[in-house]
């Protein structure tokens, strides 16, 4: 190091330590410094001066600056800080509870449409529903109008009317198991139930199922453990929102009608699955189905003779839901639906909740229940649902978690029941997985496994 350079800094490293020892103070700055040199005399938040007027052993303005104490919080000489890039926070998406200017009702006759029409109201959609024997319409709200007071103002068009806000409802899938694995190593869960399953996951011959109903998201029918699946996906023909992800229809249709020998083995591989797609994506982040499309899609399996649906949806009470399950259970459809995954003090959510529908709730290997499962007098029975082996949305397979993944359990099992004794109606039908399911919580039935975990070594009388 040349001579110069060299006393240059061991001055500048002596002024350095003379200053912090508080020998030397230096004068306050009255320009910017050269380049790479900051000197600070900060305090101890933000580097502002406390003013109280003069006063404190700082003195003011006028006060000898070589009579201070140096405050130093950080060394006197320092290479440039770099600029801290700070990434953006990904929030969960909230979704709010129901469309925010729609009414939808059943039952409204054209005079009733006609006196809200000159009251501002918009028909947005109308559509003939077998299930509620009727036209079920969707209405635009008039402007400055609350949701309340426009319920109100269709209600009051008709005394016998169904009318109801436009809910949403989601999928019941929960975070992903953190722990990967391969199939090996998870297992597929079903031997928790004893489901009699081939050596390659076939179905055994006692397992002729009827043909099951799923509404849900969009399917990858061409995921190759549903290559071969027996599997009609129906639209609703509304191109208004953005098409729905794939990831849960895919994961429940794969638990039920999965290719034998694949990675995921469905629980019926030879049963018929006639699905509705009933979602829409939502800020490009969540999947959404409100009540005027999930009416409309259960319309469409009842009149495809469909007679046990899988729901694996959750979401508010609404009067129109409500009277389309009465309705389809009193033609003899057996509705099973998630408990979901709202946690274990939530309040109850619907379809679960409905009278006419079996709710399932979902229990971990060692059969403890799942920790962010609804809990309530409604539940039904337990079935597997977390670190369930099932389709990823894509290809190949991984482990999810939730309400959603139990219910084609007891969706698979009512059809084999269905099968053996198609007279059943949908009282007997619950009561015979209730008379079967092995009590594992409190004597009887409890608010957190219902009846107990689904017993299905009874389907074949083993």
């Amino acid at each position: 190091m040349p001579s110069r350079l060299m006393d240059r800094t061991v001055r500048l490293s002596l002024l350095a330590a003379l200053v912090m020892a508080g020998v030397v103070a230096l004068p306050a700055p009255q320009g910017s410094l050269a380049p790479g040199v900051a000197m600070a005399l900060a305090d101890d938040d933000d580097g502002d001066d406390d003013d109280d007027g003069g006063s404190s052993h700082r003195g003011g303005r006028g006060d000898d600056r070589r009579m201070e104490t140096p405050r130093i919080l950080r060394p006197l000489f320092s290479r440039p800080e770099r600029e801290v890039r700070r990434v953006p926070v990904r929030r969960p998406v909230v979704v709010p509870e129901r469309a925010q200017n729609e009414i939808v009702a059943t039952g409204l006759d054209e005079g009733a449409l006609a006196g809200l029409t000159q009251d501002g109201f918009v028909i947005d959609s109308r559509i003939e529903v077998a299930l509620v024997g009727g036209e079920m319409v969707r209405l635009i709200v008039p402007r400055g109008m609350t949701l309340e007071a426009a319920r109100a103002a269709v209600s009051a068009r008709s005394a016998t009317a169904a009318v109801d806000f436009n809910h949403f409802y989601q999928p019941q899938a929960a975070e992903a198991e953190k722990a990967a694995c391969v199939r090996e190593s998870c297992g597929l869960v079903r031997h928790m139930v004893g489901w009699p399953t081939g050596g390659d996951g076939s179905g055994m011959a006692c397992l002729k199922p009827q043909r099951i109903g799923l509404i849900d998201t969009a399917i990858n029918a061409d995921h190759a453990v549903l290559a071969k699946a027996r599997l009609e996906v129906l639209s609703l023909g509304d191109e208004k929102g953005a098409a729905s992800g794939e990831q849960h229809g895919t994961a429940v249709a794969a638990l039920l009608v999965g290719a034998p020998g694949s990675r995921v083995p469905g629980l019926l591989p030879e049963a018929e699955v006639v699905a509705v797609d009933a979602f829409q994506r939502f800020r490009k982040t969540a999947d959404i189905a409100n009540v005027y499309d999930l009416v409309r899609a259960l319309d469409l399996l009842v009149q495809r003779d469909i007679r046990v649906v899988n729901l694996s949806l959750t979401g508010p009470a609404n009067m129109l839901l409500e009277r389309a399950v009465a309705a389809a259970a009193s033609r003899g459809i057996i509705m099973v639906a998630a408990a979901g995954n709202d946690g274990p003090n939530a309040e109850p959510v619907y379809p679960a909740a409905y009278e006419h529908v079996i709710a399932v709730t979902a229990v971990d290997k060692a059969r403890n229940p799942y920790r962010r499962a609804v809990r309530g007098n409604h539940i039904d029975i337990a079935a597997p649902g977390v670190g369930v082996w099932t389709a990823a949305s894509v290809s190949g397979a991984r482990q999810k978690s939730g309400t959603s993944f139990a219910a084609p359990f007891v969706t698979a099992a009512v059809s084999v029941l269905l099968t053996a004794k198609p007279g059943l109606s949908p009282d007997a039908v619950e009561a015979e997985l209730m008379k079967s399911a092995e009590d594992i919580g409190k004597p009887g039935k409890d608010a957190v496994y219902g009846w107990g975990l689904l017993n299905a070594r009874a389907l074949c009388g083993t």
